[in-house]
């Protein structure tokens, strides 16, 4: 099943673009995924396990190694890459 997942980092210090930039350089070492950046946050799509798999794992980075940050994610089954068609 393909998914599409929207996330978007707020870390809760004033010196906070170098979290930023290190979350999305991470999220763009999955070739299995596409990965999409904007000003406001990240769009990530593909297979449903694969995609979970990497946000486990690139979540638990980020809070392991910031004091707080807040993390905002938007989740829909399908791909939306594209179109969208109703």
């Amino acid at each position: 099943m393909k998914i599409s997942v929207e996330l978007s980092m707020y870390p809760l210090n004033e010196d906070y673009k170098p979290s930023i930039t290190a979350f999305i350089k991470r999220l763009r070492t999955y070739s299995e995924v596409r990965i999409e950046t904007s000003g406001m946050s990240s769009q990530i799509y593909g297979e449903y396990d694969l995609v979970m798999a990497m946000i486990q794992t690139e979540f638990r980075t980020v809070f392991e190694g910031n004091d707080k940050v807040s993390m905002v994610m938007k989740m829909v089954n399908g791909d939306l890459s594209g179109p969208i068609k109703f």
